[in-house]
């Protein structure tokens, strides 16, 4: 990890200090994105075929997981498995449950009532990571909401595995069938993206694509946002990153190993550690090399913690500043005053506190969604919940009472913005109430 003294730097060195590393290949990625997107558009399931064939290395991929299929990988797993993701889908569940929204009816005037209304979103299309990693946690992020919501369709798509298209994860099976899902593809990357924002003959279109990816799939999700023919997306998302806010009485052993769960997502996550105590730095540093040498995945990990950084201010104050300045997408507080302090943070996406409470109680089991903005956009972004999963809309009814109420204001109003046919529509019917009146009498 780089060390930085913050205290020593100018404003220019302190914004380069909490920089994002930056994305290899940047300048070509968005071209190349383009051109898979544009062949799935174009020869549809043959070009899913063939990006199996030459990145994944697998012929005649079928595509669609069948039914059979999919029962033969469930009698795969283990008992224990199961039951852990039994437990991590029961706590997702009582904690989304709890956020299902209302329905609003208010009377603004008398006669004028408006309303605020929740529609589950009809059809969402849920990425699963797959490769060396395999995610059945994210399926029950994505998926207990979509459950929750009742979104009338709901479809996963996730990498093949090797040898065969069908060598998916048996973990990643049963959680879609626990959260109701059965339509599963074996298709990954841009490719996947493309195919459900746009459709083939196999995998008909979704409005709305869910969950996070390599840099390909990152780039993949923001173009067909952009499209009015795609798909609108969860959020903008970039590498994983995790900040570890520590002062001297903090245990440098729980530390290291939370900023070495989240390097060992990929080489280009971000780990950070800010502190005022450069007792505890040191101590973090040697668990780090302890820790790592025994890691399955320490290559990876290694990566992420080259352009990682231990961050030393001169009091705790500024620690929360610079947490502040960073925005990130983990947040761990193990400080003595942990609990005090989360409400004076404003950026973070989801906030870990005490030493108790590691980031892989939020990846997996704790309840709360580990779908999360990343790169800063957590300042403005929020974390994914049961609202994502449906669309607001407003309905409103004015009776005569209610037209003659708002109705000459409105008149007011549009021949303000020299809106003339919107004074007229209201015009009319002021007229038309009036001549009723006097029929009336």
């Amino acid at each position: 990890m780089q060390r930085i003294d913050w205290a020593t730097l100018d404003s220019s060195a302190q914004q380069q200090a909490l920089a994002r590393p930056a994305l290899p290949d940047a300048a070509t990625l968005a071209p190349q994105v383009r051109e898979i997107i544009a062949k799935v558009q174009s020869e549809g399931d043959a070009a899913l075929r063939a990006y199996s064939a030459s990145f994944d290395k697998l012929d005649n991929n079928p595509i669609k997981l069948s039914l059979d299929e999919q029962q033969r990988l469930l009698s795969l797993l283990s008992q224990e498995r199961k039951a852990a993701i039994e437990l991590a889908y029961d706590n997702i569940r009582k904690f989304h449950a709890a956020q299902l929204p209302r329905d609003i009816e208010v009377e603004t005037s008398a006669g004028v009532i408006c309303e605020l209304k929740n529609q589950p979103i009809q059809s969402v299309g849920l990425y699963i990571p797959g490769g060396s990693a395999p995610l059945p946690s994210t399926v029950l992020m994505l998926g207990v909401p979509a459950q929750l919501a009742a979104c009338p369709r709901a479809v996963l798509v996730t990498p093949p595995g090797k040898p065969a298209a069908t060598d998916i994860a048996p973990e990643i099976i049963y959680a879609a069938n626990l959260c109701g899902i059965t339509e599963i593809y074996t298709i990954g990357g841009a490719q996947a993206i493309a195919a459900l924002a746009y459709g083939t003959e196999t995998i008909a279109k979704v409005d709305k694509i869910y969950g996070p990816g390599n840099r390909y799939v990152t780039e993949a999700k923001q173009q067909v946002s952009q499209d009015p023919r795609g798909a609108m997306i969860d959020m903008p998302a970039g590498p994983s990153e995790v900040l570890v806010l520590a002062d001297a009485l903090a245990n440098p052993a729980f530390i290291a190993a939370d900023l070495l769960s989240q390097a060992e997502h990929g080489p280009d996550s971000q780990v950070i550690l800010v502190s005022d105590s450069q007792s505890l730095i040191d101590q973090v540093e040697l668990q780090l090399s302890a820790q790592l040498a025994a890691l399955p995945r320490k290559e990876i990990a290694a990566k992420a913690l080259a352009h990682s950084r231990a961050i030393l201010t001169p009091d705790q104050a500024t620690a929360v500043a610079v947490t502040n300045a960073y925005a990130p997408e983990h947040l761990i507080v193990q400080t003595a005053n942990a609990e005090a302090l989360t409400a004076q943070f404003t950026s973070a996406a989801s906030i870990f506190v005490g030493q108790w409470t590691p980031e892989s109680a939020g990846d997996y089991a704790s309840g709360t969604n580990h779908v999360l903005p990343t790169y800063g956009y957590s300042r403005t972004v929020s974390s994914l919940s049961l609202s994502d999963f449906f669309r607001r809309y407003t309905v409103q009814r004015l009776s005569a009472t209610g037209m003659r109420n708002i109705g000459p204001a409105i008149v007011t109003l549009a021949e303000a913005e020299s809106l003339e046919a919107h004074a007229n529509a209201v015009r009319l019917r002021l007229a038309a109430l009036e001549s009723a009146a006097q029929d009336k009498n």
